[in-house]
């Protein structure tokens, strides 16, 4: 789950992470009313959405005295802002954060996520604040300094004074950097965070270490234990299908091909969108029904994909382990008598009980295209979806 900048920042702000004063607007009127509390003569007007490259895409400005802050607002409220991370079809501004400007001395990047490859949590800094950490690894990785932090254990203070050399920083601007690094982690580790970036991470004229932005994704299978957390969820910054998909226990993933996936269990669904690829085509999402396949799931899931007008075809692809193929089937069945399918549907099931689901799917009146195997499944499926 993502949160919103001026969130971040109050979750920071709680944990004595030093951030600017600033409070979000829902409206021009509230933005001017807002900016009227803040006690530098420049503020700074962001867009609030669930993307990086605001500023490149015009969505933080620098804005001064009354009228030029509500045109600002004004021009940044209910724009369809567009960055790297969107995509081109953009994604609406419905929050702004008015904010006091800083006298920046110097930019910095700063991030905690965790490192699969090692099993442990690294925190990184760079001096290339401003600019993107993925193309910063790409181009000049050695200005990338990290540390880890073991399972179970916290940042240590040493860990975070090396980092704060690794910047070049000087004097107070040390001691203030180790403060911001090890409250970062603790924000980190006490709302089970996945990532926290902070780009920039600014030094400012007075030598303070200030978190210009926030960004913090957090472990949707922790939610439980964090309601104050799930609160802070904004749907409008989420695609649609996958919130409905969210309330039915099923997770999907909206993709841009034409060929809707159907399929229980992650790595089987993986597969399936491998192979699809391989015969040409382009899945249209990442579905997986998880072990439950019933009609109830079926039909929930039928619903779900036909919302993306893109889908052509509908690839059906159970492995029955535990779940019995001939109860999927019947489940299929039952499905489609109460969704309308309107567009072509290639069923593979495979695994227990599989002669008697197909001899199921052959008798019934509803017009399969069954497949034999995983691969047969997805040359038809891509055939249909085009049209041949």
């Amino acid at each position: 789950m993502k949160i919103h900048e001026y969130q971040g920042k109050e979750l920071f702000r709680n944990a004595g992470v030093p951030v600017p004063t600033g409070y979000p607007a829902f409206s021009v009127d509230e933005a001017v009313e807002k900016a009227s509390q803040l006690t530098t003569e420049k503020v700074v007007i962001k867009a609030q959405i669930h993307a990086g490259g605001r500023g490149k895409g015009g969505g933080v400005k620098l804005a001064s005295g009354a009228d030029e802050i509500r045109k600002t607002a004004d021009d940044i409220l209910g724009m369809n802002l567009i960055t790297h991370q969107t995509g081109p079809e953009g994604q609406l501004v419905q929050r702004l954060l008015v904010e006091e400007a800083s006298q920046i001395a110097r930019e910095l990047y700063a991030g905690i996520v965790l490192d699969r490859s090692s099993g442990k949590f690294v925190m990184m800094v760079s001096t290339e604040g401003g600019v993107e950490i993925e193309k910063v690894a790409e181009e000049t990785p050695e200005k990338i300094n990290k540390e880890w932090i073991e399972p179970n254990e916290d940042l240590q203070p040493y860990q975070a004074r090396k980092l704060a050399f690794a910047l070049g920083l000087k004097g107070s601007q040390i001691k203030h950097a180790v403060s911001t690094f090890l409250s970062l982690w603790k924000v980190f580790k006490h709302n089970d965070c996945s990532l926290i970036e902070i780009n920039p991470l600014v030094v400012t004229e007075s030598d303070e270490v200030i978190a210009l932005d926030s960004k913090i994704n957090f472990d949707d299978n922790a939610l439980y234990r964090h309601k104050d957390i799930a609160d802070l969820r904004d749907f409008a910054e989420e695609e649609p299908s996958e919130v409905e998909a969210d309330k039915h226990n099923l997770n999907y993933i909206k993709l841009d091909g034409n060929v809707g996936c159907m399929v229980n269990g992650a790595g089987l669904a993986m597969a399936t969108m491998d192979i699809i690829k391989l015969h040409g085509g382009e899945p249209a999402n990442f579905l997986d029904v998880g072990g439950v396949a019933n009609a109830e799931t079926v039909a929930h899931g039928f619903k779900i994909i036909l919302s993306d007008e893109n889908v052509k075809c509908i690839l059906i692809n159970i492995f029955g382990g535990i779940v019995r193929c001939d109860r999927v089937a019947q489940g299929v069945i039952d499905a489609m008598a109460q969704v309308n399918v309107h567009i072509p549907v290639v069923v593979r099931l495979e695994g227990t009980n599989a002669t008697a689901a197909g001899n199921i799917l052959h008798d019934s009146d509803v017009d399969f295209i069954v497949a034999g195997s995983l691969n047969d499944a997805a040359a038809k499926a891509v055939h249909a979806a085009n049209g041949e």
